[in-house]
């Protein structure tokens, strides 16, 4: 516990999309957090009003997670979040989103490990690659290209998971491993390149809504409250093993964009480009585990999520 009675919570990439989100709900629940973030992809007005809100419980620590982590005082839970995390960003940033993903998971295990802490990395539906399983339960070992474009994100978030089993097993460290699915809502960046800030963006301003291939390739859409409940939930249970967090509703990527442009009210059409290579066909997380080990599912239905997040992007794109 801290000097002010609050259990400490380190969060590394803390001003990114889900980062952010997860500190303030942490913050709201009683605990206390420090956030790291180097603002490569993070965005300071994630963490504005966390930070003249939170006062004192709320610590903000400019650094590259990929060098040593030094944090003063007790910690009671390491969250490793810092990564780029949108296919621009690792396409643009190959090498920083290796480091981040091994260096950068293996300093904030060091953390925990002198600390004796809890520890979380969030790793991600990419690591089933395209899959060949569907539904994708947490024992698929995935169908993944090792040194495709992709690969320097999946890699990088399939070494994470190897090292935090590894850092379980050798020094007994309490870890926990989120593969996060399509996950949505406010503090998404306009140009984050995934699906909903995309079409979102691109509807706002009656411009042509880009989907690559036939759009008949599928995703499931999880709101950002939903699942940093998940994140929680997973982070004070007892679990080591990996759990899915996302929405079973699976819908195809001409569906989430048409649904879009007949909430905006956009005047939009949808144009077709070619699919990225390695494009996953297939999205689907089965929540079996979440379900019964954390009596988690998603609550926020689609529509009642974009329209929040509609409301958001009205107010960033001009």
């Amino acid at each position: 516990m801290t000097t002010f009675g609050k259990p400490r919570v380190v969060i590394t990439g803390a001003a990114g999309f889900i980062g952010s989100h997860l500190a303030e709900t942490l913050l709201d629940r009683g605990y206390a957090v420090v956030g790291i973030d180097n603002f490569v992809t993070g965005d300071r007005e994630n963490i504005a009003d966390i930070i003249k809100r939170a006062g004192h419980d709320f610590t903000l620590i400019e650094h590259n997670v990929s060098n040593y982590i030094s944090v003063d005082g007790p910690v009671d839970y390491v969250l490793n979040w810092a990564s780029p995390a949108s296919p621009i960003d690792y396409m643009d940033l190959p090498i920083q989103t290796l480091k981040v993903g091994s260096l950068g998971t293996l300093n904030a295990l060091g953390l925990a490990k002198a600390k004796h802490a809890v520890f979380m990395t969030a790793s991600t539906s990419e690591v089933y690659g395209d899959p060949l399983e569907h539904p994708q339960k947490e024992t698929y070992w995935g169908h993944v290209n090792p040194i495709g474009p992709r690969s320097v994100y999946d890699e990088a978030k399939r070494f994470a998971e190897a090292l935090t089993m590894a850092y379980h097993r050798t020094h007994k460290l309490d870890t926990k491993i989120v593969r996060i699915f399509n996950t949505y809502g406010p503090r998404m960046r306009l140009n984050d390149g995934r699906a909903v800030p995309a079409f979102m963006s691109q509807a706002l301003r009656n411009e042509d809504v880009t989907v690559f291939g036939d759009g008949s390739q599928t995703r499931s859409f999880t709101y950002v409250s939903d699942l940093v409940d998940g994140i929680i939930r997973l982070m004070l249970s007892s679990e080591n093993d990996p759990v899915n967090l996302g929405n079973p509703r699976e819908m195809t990527i001409k569906e989430i964009a048409e649904t879009i442009i007949r909430m905006t009210g956009s005047k939009s059409r949808i144009i077709y480009k070619p699919l990225p290579v390695d494009d996953p066909k297939q999205r689907q997380p089965d929540i079996t585990r979440a379900r019964t080990i954390l009596g988690w599912e998603p609550k926020v239905q689609l529509e009642e999520g974009l329209v929040k997040t509609i409301e958001y992007f009205r107010t960033k794109v001009k």
